[in-house]
């Protein structure tokens, strides 16, 4: 695929932006080859590891070049932001891994997935009103979600950089390890902590905690009726039970 690489895994599909000549900066290939991601993950459901790779830098942005030329039907086309609206909606869990700046498109890219593991000097922002343009692939509504209204207004209107330890500290990631050694490992520990539950449950969960309020309490109890019939729950509580009595 244009601008990524894939490796594909029995529960997870791994992703790496791979355009280090234009510091990953995301352009209408690399676009389409996100949609070719998740079109295989919508067929068949795993996890997503998404990553810039441990060489310093996760996505410096849209392509300002390509963006520049850019006219107002091309805004409507929602280019970026139907994508990485795509990857927010993916049946399974995602993990953005960061090392580096995450800036412009590429924070937008990392809000995208629901969990963020980064290295000590990855860095967020955005640029946007300093180019002339808002935020507009998904920072105005999934930012104050993470961080809260006060804090992302503060950071959309200044461009204001965040780093690891204060992105941390404000919920904008789960987790920071210290060396871009330790950033894919990490990522893959968090995947496989998520992978020891049953599959349909954590489909069913983020389905549940992406619903918007006016679909609660209805859609936990449909879910939770269709994964009372699952087989997985009944092996699952069968063994839990055995392994008590056992002790």
């Amino acid at each position: 695929m244009s601008g990524l690489r894939v490796e594909e895994q029995p529960d997870r599909m791994v992703v790496t932006l791979d355009r280090p000549e234009k510091r990953n900066a995301i352009d209408t290939d690399l676009i389409a080859a996100l949609h070719e991601v998740c079109a295989e993950l919508e067929a068949h459901p795993r996890m997503l590891l998404l990553t810039g790779g441990t060489d310093g830098i996760f996505a410096g942005g849209a392509d300002i070049a390509q963006l520049r030329e850019r006219g107002r039907l091309d805004a409507l086309a929602a280019i970026n932001s139907a994508a990485f609206a795509r990857i927010r909606a993916l049946p399974m869990p995602t993990v953005a891994a960061i090392d580096g700046p995450a800036l412009g498109g590429g924070a937008e890219l990392a809000y995208a997935c629901d969990l963020r593991v980064c290295s000590e000097r990855a860095v967020f922002g955005q640029p946007e009103v300093r180019l002339g343009i808002l935020a507009g692939a998904g920072a105005t509504h999934r930012l104050p979600a993470l961080v809260g209204e006060a804090l992302a207004k503060e950071l959309l209107f200044t461009g204001r950089r965040v780093d690891a330890a204060e992105a941390l500290r404000i919920g904008l990631v789960n987790r920071v390890v210290a060396t871009p050694d330790e950033l894919l490992p990490a990522a893959h520990a968090l995947i496989d902590e998520m992978a020891k539950g049953s599959a349909l449950a954590l489909r069913l969960t983020k389905l549940a905690v992406d619903a918007p309020a006016a679909a609660h309490p209805q859609l936990d109890l449909v879910s939770q009726a269709v994964l009372f019939t699952d087989e997985e729950k009944q092996r699952r509580m069968t063994e839990f039970l055995e392994r008590r009595r056992g002790r």
